[in-house]
């Protein structure tokens, strides 16, 4: 048996194909996860660093509720932007840390992205409404 984190781990079983699409389903995440992250960042690079006083209400920042439509499918979507401990897409809180999420923030109500979502498919989502919390 290993161990891991003082506990012995069970012995287990798995099936050479399985193993292997498993492994490289892991890969392909970590290589999207990366390439999203980049995205984010430099979303961040590319942004005009301000004051919280200085930001529009119509720029969406943490906490936001935002409406936008996805383009592609005229899908229209109402959520709130949030770190990733809040997050709970059900209650319609989505965490910064997630495609759409990340390429959300900074936009003002009429403004359009091309972003990519987990899959690597380019969308192009326009913000439609904005409302800061209390």
């Amino acid at each position: 048996m290993n161990k891991k984190n003082g506990a012995a781990m069970p012995h287990i079983r798995m099936i050479d194909s399985e193993a292997d699409a498993l492994t490289e389903l892991t890969l392909q995440q970590q290589r999207d996860s990366v390439r999203f992250y980049e995205l984010l960042l430099d979303e961040i690079d590319r942004a005009a660093i301000c004051d919280r006083s200085d930001i529009p209400s119509d720029v969406v920042t943490m906490g936001s509720s935002v409406t936008f439509v996805d383009d592609k499918n005229g899908a229209e979507r109402t959520i709130r932007l949030v770190y990733p401990a809040e997050a709970d897409i059900a209650a319609g809180r989505m965490s910064i840390l997630t495609p759409v999420g990340a390429g959300l923030i900074g936009l003002s109500v009429g403004q359009s992205i091309n972003w990519p979502d987990r899959g690597g498919i380019e969308h192009r989502l326009t913000i439609v409404a904005v409302e800061q919390p209390q």
